[in-house]
């Protein structure tokens, strides 16, 4: 396990000093359902490191998995979300989020999102791993645009809220074992110490760990490595979720073809033109991503073809453009119509099922600290997310995280005390080119620690990653590429270690020296934490069958 090193990039005397009721780290739709839970009395600032509109949650395309079909039932759901979960659950987390849905889903109606309809009814998708169709979505394949569209609108205009946008979150502030808030530079580069009573991190994903991803260039795992940094513990970093069907063209940025494409009737076909999933499941197109993904690789290998396609041409071609237009559209840019010729595809990373430890309410290990959506590891996905169901954990998780916020925030005297900054020492100033370790770093990531991994390859990657920090962990940044830089190094760590130490194969993590499943050792939580009074990594228990483990895990049963 690298180190991680808290280094003020500026003189703390020029910084400016702000204070907030609650803070809210991402805008992501987690961080603005958040937001919206806190009581009007009290003040809300948002801040986030782009525009609003930029987040994992408003690129995403297949919908908001609920139980609306009379047919349906929550049980069923249930059931698809733990076969998913690769026994690995928290069957109440799981049980809570999905009868909580269909509320969620209503009032996002009630804040003007406006969900594909026939017949004047909610139409409801498939994907896979689901018995039922229970997907909504929105504009075709443009789900997470709608959704976000109303609740920005929604949340801008909500008078107790400020948000910031272009503001950068460099490190959480904590004192006396709180945290109390947060450092952010600002669209001018003004450092800004944010005095919070209570803050909630909601920050996103870290697709950009690994060069093949659906994410936008801000996922870079940042909350990942403020929490860790600050001594929040994580827990099962190394279930990172490919999707199975990313657009490939060489040179061209992914593009992610939905799951919904497959729930559509869509086959995938080798090379050769030959379907191959029935191969490798009975589920065939509708199995779970993480064995579609698996699938794909092995049958990549066997060919030894740079990539699979997606068959739409034996459906409706009308149906087609009018569910999914959005792919079409960027299909088309390279002169593929999508009712008739072969789309490639291979897999990408795509979702971190690892995170922030949280319990139901969304609290994290460290006081103070709550946090919600795909930064965090709630029980919902286990080892393996079922498709559709990260947007309705974002809703469920913001809304319980910010009433509990908001509530614990009451609590707190308004004469909050600002410690005094201690300035950071043993800085490093050398110059080194960001963007070449950043390309380096996702790209060994891809061919160690993608979709198979072993030990050696983690064992290089570990080598790799530590080598990289030695010289870019000590550096003191003052630009938000650096800074970027050191949060996925870290985050990228702490998916290898994690990787390394799990000697099994479930759900997304796919160790081909251990291929099966192993429940009597390892049907468990790998957590980790530094102790940062003493800087180094806490461990109290090491992980079962090893005698040379030295990063700072924990076992949960």
């Amino acid at each position: 396990m690298i180190t991680p090193r808290y280094l003020l990039p500026f003189d703390s005397k020029r910084a400016v000093h702000r204070f907030a009721d609650v803070l809210v780290i991402g805008g992501g739709l987690a961080g603005l359902r958040a937001a919206n839970a806190v009581e009007p009395n009290q003040s809300v600032l948002v801040v986030t490191k782009d525009q609003l509109r930029e987040s994992n949650s408003a690129y995403a395309q297949g919908g908001i998995a609920g139980v609306l079909d009379p047919d349906d039932c929550f049980e069923s759901h249930v059931a698809d979300t733990l076969v998913a979960g690769g026994n690995l659950c928290d069957q109440t987390i799981v049980d809570m989020v999905i009868r909580e849905g269909p509320r969620r889903i209503e009032e996002l109606v009630r804040w003007g999102t406006k969900f594909d309809q026939d017949d004047g009814e909610i139409s409801l998708g498939r994907e896979g791993g689901h018995s039922y169709e229970r997907i909504v979505h929105a504009r075709g394949d443009a789900t997470g645009k709608e959704v976000m569209r109303a609740v920005i609108k929604r949340t801008r205009d909500t008078s107790n809220i400020d948000i910031w946008e272009n503001a950068f979150t460099v490190d959480l502030l904590t004192y006396e074992g709180r945290c109390r808030g947060a450092l952010i530079f600002n669209a001018n580069d003004q450092p800004i110490m944010v005095w919070a009573k209570e803050t909630i991190l909601c920050t996103g994903g870290a697709g950009q760990v690994f060069r093949e991803s659906t994410n936008p260039s801000v996922a870079t795992g940042d909350g990942l490595a403020l929490a860790y940094r600050a001594g929040v513990q994580l827990r099962d970093m190394e279930f990172f979720q490919f999707h199975p069907t990313v657009l490939y063209i060489a040179g061209a940025s992914r593009s992610l073809i939905t799951e919904a494409v497959r729930g559509e009737g869509a086959h995938l076909v080798d090379c050769n033109g030959e379907r191959f999933m029935s191969i490798y499941d009975p589920r065939a197109e509708l199995a779970p991503r993480d064995v579609v993904s698996q699938s794909i690789i092995r049958q990549m290998t066997k060919t030894k073809h740079a990539n699979v396609f997606l068959d739409l041409s034996h459906l409706d071609a009308e149906h087609v453009m009018a569910r999914f237009p959005g792919i079409a559209k960027a299909c088309s840019k390279f002169g593929l119509d999508i009712t008739s010729d072969h789309i490639p595809v291979r897999p990408g990373a795509h979702y971190m099922i690892g995170g922030v430890t949280v319990d139901r309410q969304g609290r994290t290990s460290l006081p103070g600290l709550w946090a919600a959506g795909e930064v965090t590891s709630s029980g919902l996905h286990g080892a393996n997310r079922l498709a559709s169901n990260s947007l309705l954990e974002g809703l469920v998780y913001g809304t319980h995280a910010g009433e509990a916020a908001s509530r614990a925030a009451a609590e707190v005297p308004t004469n909050m005390v600002v410690p005094r900054i201690q300035h950071p020492v043993h800085a490093r100033h050398e110059s080194f080119d960001v963007a070449d370790v950043r390309v380096s770093l996702k790209s060994l990531m891809g061919r160690l620690a993608g979709v198979e991994r072993d030990a050696e390859g983690l064992q290089e990657a570990v080598d790799s990653i530590r080598s990289f920090a030695a010289y870019v962990m000590p550096h003191q940044f003052d630009v938000v590429e650096g800074w970027e830089l050191q949060n996925l190094l870290l985050t990228a760590s702490c998916i290898v270690d994690a990787a390394l130490a799990r000697m099994e194969s479930r759900g997304v993590h796919f160790r081909s020296d251990f291929p099966q499943p192993d429940d009597q050792n390892w049907r468990r939580h790998l957590t980790m934490q530094i102790d940062v009074d003493g800087g180094h990594p806490k461990a109290d228990s090491m992980l079962p069958t090893s005698e040379s483990v030295e990063v700072g895990f924990s076992v949960e049963g």
